[in-house]
């Protein structure tokens, strides 16, 4: 019997975005970003990494050449709280390999505050990176989208939180409930111009760069409250990123997909 408590290796690739060109936002470290730059680049897409951290961004950048020599990898600095920055961001990705196909929106910001305790700072800029950032890239690739003429696909990374209540997390809650709304209304709006919008809920994806923000107690019981007893491995929300960027999903627009081993 397969032990569902212990997390499984990497599933290889099935060529879903062969021929495809996708950018990832946040994607430098250990997260849920560069786990999608390297399940897209499996699945034979060429892909444009982005971060507002240089040296991690460039770091991560010639892990995943080294890793895939046969697909194409390119990195530019970003911070999504710039306008100027992300059209910037999306304008090279396209003069870089010629077009775009797939926007990835990981960008976010958490905290664990007390609202009691909450200064306007806080809240103002977990929701400019979180909420206002994933618009900000969203426009920018959708007024691609619109010039090339060509269709695309946007998936955004959202977290079960927009739907849950959990304690500290009211500026997290709130920025991602507003990914999902900004996901469902723009995706309406996308339809004519051949443009697929989708999300991602995660609950708990743990990776090293998580444990020093987060304290261990916290994601130690987060863990446990799942129905596997484990946090997800950042793969495994990627590789659902993954499908939601493919034709495997063509009839799929607006929606918010759980990754979760319990009920959202």
């Amino acid at each position: 019997m397969t032990d569902l408590s212990v997390a499984p290796q990497p599933i290889p690739g099935h060529g879903l975005l062969t021929g495809k060109v996708a950018v990832v936002t946040a994607a430098a470290g250990t997260g849920i970003g560069s786990a999608t730059a390297r399940r897209l680049l499996d699945e034979g897409a060429d892909v444009v990494v982005s971060d507002w951290h240089e040296r991690r961004l460039k770091q991560t950048e010639e892990e995943l050449a080294a890793a895939f020599p046969q697909r194409r990898v390119s990195s530019a600095v970003c911070d999504v709280t710039s306008s100027e920055q992300v059209d910037g961001l999306v304008r090279a990705a396209a003069e870089r390999f010629g077009r775009i196909d797939v926007m990835i929106n990981n960008a976010g910001l958490g905290g664990e505050t007390p609202v009691v305790d909450m200064t306007d700072e806080q809240w103002d800029r977990v929701l400019d990176i979180t909420l206002t950032g994933t618009f900000r890239c969203t426009r920018a690739a959708l007024n691609y989208f619109r010039s090339a003429g060509h269709g695309g696909v946007i998936v955004n990374n959202a977290s079960v939180l927009g739907w849950r209540a959990q304690h500290g997390q009211a500026h997290y809650a709130a920025a991602k409930a507003g990914v999902m709304a900004l996901t469902r209304c723009s995706a309406v709006e996308a339809a004519a111009l051949g443009v697929r919008i989708n999300a991602v809920a995660p609950s708990i994806a743990r990776h090293p760069f998580l444990d020093k923000v987060t304290s261990a107690d916290l994601l130690d019981r987060l863990s446990a409250d799942e129905a596997f007893g484990r946090a997800a491995q950042p793969w495994e929300v990627a590789a659902t990123i993954a499908v939601l960027a493919s034709e495997y999903t063509s009839y799929m627009t607006g929606e918010v997909v759980s990754v979760s081993s319990q009920r959202a």
